[in-house]
């Protein structure tokens, strides 16, 4: 069985970070609460790491993994042609449930699956997960079920669909949120929604002002 690390006392979650770096770095697959749902996720840069986790999720190279950051000044290394609306976005939603799609930067030596040069990314309002982004760096995560079953809110819901394919559970009690994070498509003039969530489609358009925002 893969440890469980208890991450609700400053004690444990001392030990859980640690556990949890020292298993990323190593290749190896870890699960960690964000401010959604449990996520399972690796060092982004591992080829071999994100596709254990596609493996374990059973999930094709169709659907490539998100990229969970530790502040808004890593999306500079991670993607290119940042649009001022996204910036405006990630002032003002990050850290947050918000999911922005942008152009990756070319030079990055990654395979997240089948992203046609785009990057999915975002900043966790979660201190477990931030605490672990901030030691080893970007991360892909994705949430912490097999595909096509509901997303994990607990370490037990996590555990029991993923199993040994995980090195190291960090269980910081049930998930605070209910809905996934909203996913926008920022690669073009103006966002459009590809997954609704969190945030709301009025909340984004306070923001955006002028620019329209498409489904």
């Amino acid at each position: 069985m893969s440890p469980v690390i208890d991450c609700t006392s400053e004690e444990g979650l001392a030990e859980g970070i640690a556990a949890a770096a020292e298993a990323v770095r190593g290749g190896e697959v870890v699960v960690l609460p964000t401010d959604t749902v449990y996520g399972v996720g690796v060092d982004a840069f591992a080829s071999d790491a994100v596709a254990a986790v596609l493996m374990a999720k059973g999930r094709g190279r169709e659907m490539p993994l998100p990229v969970l950051v530790p502040n808004a000044q890593t999306v500079d290394g991670l993607a290119a042609g940042v649009p001022g609306y996204a910036r405006d976005l990630i002032k003002a939603f990050w850290p947050g449930p918000l999911t922005l799609v942008l152009h990756a930067q070319t030079s990055l030596m990654w395979d997240l699956g089948d992203t046609n040069g785009t990057v999915a990314l975002r900043m966790p309002r979660n201190d477990t997960a931030l605490k672990l982004l901030n030691d080893v760096g970007p991360m892909a995560v994705t949430s912490a079920n097999v595909s096509g079953q509901p997303p994990a809110k607990t370490i037990v819901d996590a555990a029991a669909q993923l199993g040994s394919a995980v090195s190291v559970y960090l269980d910081a009690g049930p998930s605070a949120g209910d809905l996934a994070s909203t996913i926008l498509d920022c690669t073009g003039a103006s966002p459009v929604i590809l997954r609704a969530g969190a945030v709301t489609a009025g909340q984004l358009q306070e923001v955006l002002g002028e620019i329209e925002l498409r489904n």
